[in-house]
C-alpha cells in the first residue's frame, strides 16, 4: 500500500525547507473530488473551507494545501493554485477556471527559522512535486517541524512528522488517511494505550511525563501553546458533500484514539474529507475505516520521524 496515493485521481507532492525547519505538502485532485472538513481544535488556521459547506456552489475541489508557518504559511496555497490555473484546471467561472484549493496550516515557528515560512513558491513547487508514488512519511513536507508533547515546553518535546495509511474494504473499496502531527499532546498506540512519543520528563532522557495525567495535576496553571494536527482522509467510493463532511467527522475519531490530549485551545485539529471514484459503500463503514486509517497514520507519523532541529525522533 502507498498511503493516500493508493486512492486513484490523487497525488502527492511535498517541499521541504531543512534549514529552517518548515515546508508544505500538496495534494491534487486535479479532474476535482467531493469533499468536506470536521475542524475540532479552537486555534485553527484555514482558508477556503466554506467551499466545503454543502451549500457552497461549488461542488468539487482541486487540491488541498497543509503548511507550516503559522498564518503565513496560508500564502503557499497561491502556489498551488497558480499551478492548477497553469494547467487548466479550475471552477469554470465563464471567464476563466479558478482553482478550488482550501488549505490549512499548523505552528512549527518555534523551531529552525521563524522568520522563514512556506510561500506562494514553495506550494507551488510542492504541487509540481505531486506524485502518485508511496508517500513519503516522517520529516518532510507539512511535517518537517511538526513536533508533540510540549506541556514543558520545546527542550523535552518529541519530534513527528507526516504519516499516511491505506485501509481495505471488500468490493475494492479504499480508505487511505495522511496527516502531519504537530500535537500539544502525547502519541499514544490504541492497541496498548502506551505512549509512543510525547512530552520527557528530562530533555535528556526518554522517561514520558504522561501530559494528559501533567495537566490533571496542574489544573490551576495557565497553558500556552501553538501547535495542530493536520489530517486528509480520502476515499474511491462515491459520495455527496454531506457524506465527505461525514466522512471528516468520522476520521478524527482517529485522532481522538491516539493523541492525549487532544482538540485544545491551542491545537487547530483540522481533517479534510475526500470523495474520489464511483465505488458504493455504507457511509458508517467508510467512517470506520476512516478513523483506523487516520490513526495508523498518526502513529506512523511518530515512528518514521527522525530527530531534527534538537528534537529526538523515533527513526
Amino acid at each position: 500500500m502507498k498511503g493516500l496515493t493508493d486512492i486513484p485521481g490523487l497525488r502527492v507532492g511535498h517541499i521541504s525547507d531543512f534549514d529552517a525547519i518548515t515546508g508544505c505538502t500538496a495534494i491534487l485532485c486535479e479532474q476535482g473530488a467531493v469533499a468536506g472538513v470536521d475542524i475540532r481544535g479552537s486555534a485553527s488556521g484555514t482558508e477556503e473551507t466554506p467551499t466545503l459547506d454543502p451549500g457552497h456552489v461549488t461542488g468539487r475541489i482541486h487540491a488541498i494545501l497543509l503548511a507550516g508557518g503559522s498564518a503565513f504559511g496560508l500564502e503557499a496555497a497561491s502556489g498551488v493554485r497558480r499551478y492548477l490555473e497553469h494547467r487548466g484546471v479550475g471552477f469554470d467561472t465563464g471567464v476563466a477556471k479558478v482553482p478550488i484549493v482550501p488549505a490549512a496550516i499548523l505552528y512549527d515557528l518555534g523551531i529552525g527559522k521563524s522568520g522563514v515560512r512556506p510561500n506562494l513558491a514553495m506550494g507551488e513547487a510542492a504541487a509540481a512535486a505531486a506524485t502518485t508514488d508511496a508517500v513519503k512519511e516522517g520529516c518532510v513536507g507539512a511535517g518537517t517541524g511538526a513536533t508533540v508533547g510540549k506541556c514543558l515546553g520545546m527542550a523535552c518535546a518529541m519530534k513527528s512528522g507526516i504519516g499516511s495509511y491505506t485501509v481495505s474494504l471488500p468490493g475494492g473499496v479504499l480508505v487511505s488517511a495522511l496527516v502531519a502531527v504537530n500535537a500539544f499532546g502525547d502519541v499514544r498506540d490504541p492497541a496498548t494505550g502506551k505512549i509512543v512519543a510525547g512530552a520527557r520528563k528530562d530533555a535528556r532522557n526518554r522517561e514520558f511525563v504522561d501530559t494528559q495525567d501533567y495537566l490533571k495535576r496542574q489544573a490551576a496553571r495557565g497553558w500556552a501553546g501553538r501547535n495542530t494536527t493536520l489530517g486528509v482522509v480520502a476515499t474511491n467510493a462515491a459520495l455527496t458533500k454531506v457524506e465527505a463532511n461525514k466522512l471528516a467527522q468520522f476520521a478524527s475519531l482517529g485522532m481522538a484514539r491516539t493523541i492525549y490530549p487532544v482538540n485544545t485551545m491551542f491545537d487547530g485539529d483540522t481533517v479534510f474529507g475526500l470523495s474520489l471514484g464511483d465505488r458504493h459503500a455504507d457511509i458508517n463503514s467508510l467512517g470506520v475505516a476512516a478513523a483506523e486509517a487516520l490513526a495508523e497514520s498518526i502513529l506512523r507519523a511518530v515512528r518514521n520521524a527522525h530527530t531534527l532541529g534538537g528534537i529526538p525522533g523515533l527513526a
